[in-house]
């Protein structure tokens, strides 16, 4: 069965992935396109409805990215949000100006036409998030005017006979609050989609289509033990079982205890049938990270170091068919490969393939979807929750939650903060609330004094964000009582550490990771 598609073109905005993961919630499968994407393959794709994204442009200027008159004529639905609904207006005869009053945070915006289908169930006064410096100062012929704000004359307008939707706000964003509901009356009610899109039939034809693909092949896995690859070993192992080998390389910048953890999921006495390979590179690493400090060089080490090994034992296994991977969607979006917005950072995954390793293809079964649709797969494969629900975990491990040198000893310390971290905030019954957090080890030494004697140690630093997306993030309020005792315990029972802070940084200006 061929699924319903939504399609977002990406004009800039910063909220283009989120708009697709939120008509994902309604059911319904949707991706994200450039506006360069030619009116050709749009047509091809035959979607249910178009979304057109903010951006950070003026669509009146010249060099300002636009699309084609014709999309607006294909007879599918279109919603322009933001700088979308602007450049709707703008290519079909409205008019858009600079502003008299920028709006920026959250708006109170009145609805005018009670029996809009974008509006259907929603409060007559609902508060949304706005953005933007230019306005819609008189609609393109055709529309009407569907809702307002004190400062906004057309915060919404809509051509009902032509499908065509404008939003001057981000119904995306969870500031607005109705926004899902707006989208959902969009993606349903307007573009008419059935809302099929369920993960236990992504499983069954994910499985179908791998079986499909490989034949009778055999395929390589690197299985770092985090959700992504764990998942991508769980669909594969369902569907082709021990023509599956998944190499496991353990650089020694792992968590405590989890590469043991990782074997005993996935190896020989786990429920997967596959072939497990472990490998035990620590000292490897560390010879290689010595003297080391800069960010982007320890990275850069760390992710080749995994190719060459992985790529040595893949010689040692002979001929391979297929390289999998467990790239997701927002690997794929923020490589610059999906979306318009920019390259955020080069994904191991999307940009660094093993080049010396003859392969017939690549499998990517997770490739379409974001991270929490990644734990539902895998909560259907029947992976454990405690895995699945793993915390986050970069590439390069430990590696970039130590500023400066990587050493053995400093391993040992962050990991050893990090079980304390963890096992308190799991205590205080804090895990299921709080999206991502850890210690990392700061290369600041300061005096202390434990036991009337003078010490000149580490200072470790805990990190725990709130966050929907991973895109933007704030400092998780974690109870005092817990932060205290947290550090009271690192302190006493971590050799080489004499502080421990809290990082209140959001992102932005900051990252969640240290480096």
């Amino acid at each position: 069965m061929k699924k319903e598609l939504v399609i977002v073109i990406d004009f800039g905005g910063q909220y283009n992935q989120l708009v697709a993961r939120r008509v994902r919630e309604c059911n319904v499968y949707c991706e994200i396109y450039s506006y360069k994407t030619d009116i050709e393959k749009i047509k091809a794709m035959n979607p249910k409805g178009i979304i057109l994204t903010g951006g950070p442009n003026s669509c009146y200027e010249a060099d300002s990215p636009t699309y084609k008159k014709e999309l607006f004529e294909l007879g599918i639905p279109v919603l322009g949000l933001c700088y979308g609904a602007q450049l709707m207006m703008h290519v079909l005869g409205g008019k858009v100006e600079s502003a008299p009053v920028r709006e920026y945070g959250k708006t109170e915006v009145l609805v005018d036409k009670k029996d809009s289908k974008i509006f259907e169930g929603v409060s007559e006064k609902t508060i949304c998030w706005m953005s933007h410096f230019d306005y819609i100062s008189q609609v393109a012929p055709g529309f009407e005017i569907t809702a307002h704000t004190a400062d906004c004359p057309v915060a919404a307008a809509e051509n009902t006979e032509a499908g065509l939707y404008a939003i001057q706000y981000h119904p995306e964003v969870l500031h607005t609050a109705e926004g899902t509901k707006m989208l959902s009356n969009f993606v349903l009610g307007v573009c008419g989609c059935a809302g099929d899109w369920k993960m236990d039939a992504f499983v069954e034809n994910t499985i179908r289509e791998i079986r499909e693909k490989v034949g009778d092949g055999r395929v390589l896995l690197a299985l770092s033990g985090g959700v992504d690859s764990s998942v991508a070993a769980g669909l594969l192992s369902r569907a082709i079982g021990k023509q599956l080998t998944c190499v496991f390389v353990d650089h020694g910048l792992l968590r405590k205890d989890e590469g043991d953890e990782v074997e005993g999921v996935f190896g020989p006495n786990g429920q997967f049938d596959l072939n497990f390979i472990r490998v035990n590179a620590q000292q490897r690493y560390y010879d290689k990270l010595a003297g080391v400090t800069e960010p982007e060089a320890k990275r850069k080490i760390i992710g080749e170091e995994f190719i060459r090994i992985f790529e040595e034992e893949a010689k040692k296994i002979g001929a391979v068919d297929f390289l999998a991977q467990g790239t997701i969607y927002p690997d794929v979006v923020e490589s610059g490969l999906g979306g318009e917005s920019g390259v955020i950072k080069s994904h191991h995954n999307v940009g660094g393939l093993p080049e010396h390793v003859d392969f017939k293809d690549i499998i990517e079964p997770l490739r379409d979807l974001f991270k929490d649709e990644v734990r539902k797969a895998g909560l259907e494969l029947g992976i454990p929750e405690r895995l699945v629900f793993r915390q986050p975990f970069p590439g390069p491990g430990l590696g970039i939650r130590i500023i400066g040198e990587v050493t053995e000893e400093k391993v040992k310390i962050v990991q050893d903060a990090d079980a304390i971290y963890r096992e308190e905030i799991a205590n205080a019954g804090l895990d299921k609330n709080i999206n991502q957090y850890f210690a990392a080890l700061t290369n600041m030494r300061s005096v202390g004094v434990m036991g009337d004697e003078r010490t000149y140690d580490y200072a470790v630093a805990l990190r725990a964000v709130t966050t929907v997306d991973f895109m933007t993030a704030e400092a998780a309020e974690i109870p005092y009582d817990v932060l205290n005792k947290v550090m009271s315990r690192i302190i006493n029972e971590v050799k080489g550490v004499n502080r421990v802070f809290y990082d209140l940084t959001s992102k932005p200006p900051g990252t969640i990771e240290f480096e």
